[in-house]
């Protein structure tokens, strides 16, 4: 490794201002967790500047340089550190209880921001990358903000409270004690710039790993019948290299800056210990002296040593809070309450286009002119690619044509423009297994949190999935992740039912009956269309949903 690689520059796509204004923001709803550790950093350094005396006092006692009881001298010094034990428990109370929820906190208003932002079609960042972010990088933030700074003013005050109380009793030896300091503030700068980078590049590499892991987690059963364990296995190996070959290169640079600051702050103690030793030779200063004198130096230069460390918690934090921006960049959705039209409304396509917006050279939509009217029953097909999918996103209000309107009217022709406070209106049956891990009635409230008992069995009927009845604890039987456990018929049906519980007037099925026999897709159609106040849309490749409908929409590329 060249030392060239090891201490070059590269610049971050966020000012420092910025990042700062982002902290002070997350830090604004954890005050209270900051403000209690630095009353405890400051108890703390009064404890320790007292136990300086204490000893002194205690030393000076038993050599009979000071006059006063030993046994007064010790018990003073025991009450003190007592003291210390009681801050050290606080701490890990205030850490314990206060930090998870500080923490839960953070990752709520992120997974919040997150689901409110605007669907670009195209994600641009691995599921795994995201959870990677949401985990570390905010566990990172909240450490930073409740810890790490408020600490910054206890050691701030030990420094100042050890020098000052050193240069009373040695002004050179104070002096001399924080001579390295001018040399950290001259390197910090370079040195924060660059464990930026590193720290960056790691956590990169950190997240590749994670979503590697989550990807082949989710598609295990594809791994397995194509036989490719060893090919998965050996990207991973790839690319937990990469993240070892990256943390080396943050180690070398880490160790050299860390050798060259602990050899300066050496160098003061054995300056401080040496000057001691001369003046204690030279009877003019007691034993207990040159015992605080060496006490004070350690409480100057340790506060001065965390400072150091600090300049890492900062590189940290800043990796963080980039990685936690960047999540934000999307802009949200509108967002007020929900628009509910009365039932059945239709949708109406005015010279719609679209196309995505890292690929403009390719429309996927072009000039599509479509009225869905209210309590309508209209079939979509195509060939795979046409833009079936992107149909069903623009219908959902989840991307905004780039030409033309999209329309959602009632039957009195009351029109509005399409835009997501409208998705109240819409019953939607996504395409494939998504059934969540957790019981039957938590999958079915999420359809309709306040639905009962009753709609949640008469929902389950009408779809023929009375099979509900002979699992073990009815609605409150627990299923793994896509509904294991149950068939992907069973699972089907299940989300159809979900759906069903929503208010909304429009219903979006997306190959919605695909793994239902001819027979149970059949009696779910008929139970489905016999409620006359919807207007419904399928998506679908089953020539025999087409019988049901009243006209059939065919997307050509």
């Amino acid at each position: 490794m060249k030392l060239k690689e090891i201490f070059q520059k590269e610049e971050s796509r966020y000012t420092i201002p910025q990042m700062l204004r982002w902290l002070w923001q997350a830090w604004r709803g954890n005050r209270l967790q900051a403000t209690l550790n630095a009353t405890v950093g400051l108890l703390g350094v009064g404890c320790s500047l007292a136990s300086v005396w204490a000893m002194k006092r205690a030393i000076d006692t038993a050599s009979g340089v000071q006059s006063g009881s030993v046994y007064w001298a010790v018990a003073i010094m025991a009450a003190i550190i007592l003291g210390e034990f009681a801050l050290g428990i606080s701490r890990v109370w205030i850490k314990n209880i206060l930090g998870i929820k500080a923490q839960n906190r953070m990752q709520q208003q992120m997974l919040a921001r997150l689901l409110r932002s605007e669907w670009r079609g195209r994600e641009a960042m691995h599921s795994g990358d995201v959870i990677n972010r949401l985990v570390s990088d905010v566990n990172h933030v909240i450490n930073f903000l409740t810890e790490t700074f408020p600490s910054t003013l206890s050691t701030l005050t030990m420094f100042a409270g050890a020098f000052f109380y050193l240069f009373m009793m040695d002004k050179w030896l104070a002096c001399i004690s924080v001579a390295i300091l001018p040399v950290f503030i001259l390197l910090s700068r370079f040195y924060v710039n660059r464990m930026r980078q590193l720290s960056r590049n790691i956590r990169k590499s950190d997240s590749l790993v994670q979503s590697l892991l989550t990807e082949t987690m989710q598609h295990r059963v594809l791994v397995k019948t194509m036989e490719a364990d060893e090919q998965m296995l050996d990207r991973l190996d790839d690319t937990q290299q990469e993240l070892r070959d990256r943390v080396r290169r943050r180690t070398a640079f880490s160790v050299a800056s860390n050798l060259i600051l602990n050899t300066g702050f050496s160098l003061g103690y054995l300056i401080a210990f040496l000057w001691g030793a001369l003046r204690l030779q030279d009877g003019t200063i007691t034993f207990g002296a040159m015992t605080a004198f060496l006490q004070l130096v350690y409480r100057i230069q340790g506060p001065a040593r965390s400072l150091t460390k600090l300049a890492p918690a900062f590189v940290s934090v800043f990796t963080a809070t980039e990685r936690l921006m960047e999540l934000e960049e999307v802009p949200e959705e509108e967002q007020g309450e929900p628009l509910m039209l009365p039932a059945p409304c239709g949708i109406r396509f005015n010279d719609v286009s679209y196309h995505y917006a890292d690929d403009d050279s390719q429309t996927v939509i072009s000039h599509a002119n479509y009225d869905f009217t209210p309590g309508s029953c209209t079939a979509i097909i195509g060939e795979t690619g046409t833009g079936k999918t992107t149909l069903i996103r623009l219908l959902l209000a989840l991307i905004r044509p780039t030409s033309g309107t999209i329309s959602i009217y009632s039957e009195a022709n009351e029109a509005s423009p399409l835009s997501p406070l409208h998705r109240c209106n819409f019953v939607y049956v996504p395409q494939g297994n998504t059934l969540l891990s957790g019981t039957l009635r938590e999958n079915l409230l999420l359809g309709n949190p306040a639905a009962t008992d009753e709609e949640m069995f008469a929902a389950l009927h009408s779809v023929c999935a009375d099979f509900v009845d002979t699992l073990p604890n009815g609605l409150d039987t627990v299923f793994a992740e896509q509904g294991g456990g149950l068939s992907e018929g069973q699972a089907q049906r299940i989300a159809i039912a979900r759906a069903l519980l929503r208010p909304g007037s429009i219903m979006l099925l997306d190959e919605a009956t695909s793994a239902l026999d001819p027979d149970t897709e059949r009696q779910v159609l008929q139970n489905i269309l016999t409620n006359h106040q919807h207007t419904i849309i399928f998506v679908t490749h089953r020539p025999s949903v087409l019988d049901y409908c009243d006209r059939t929409i065919r997307i050509m590329s």
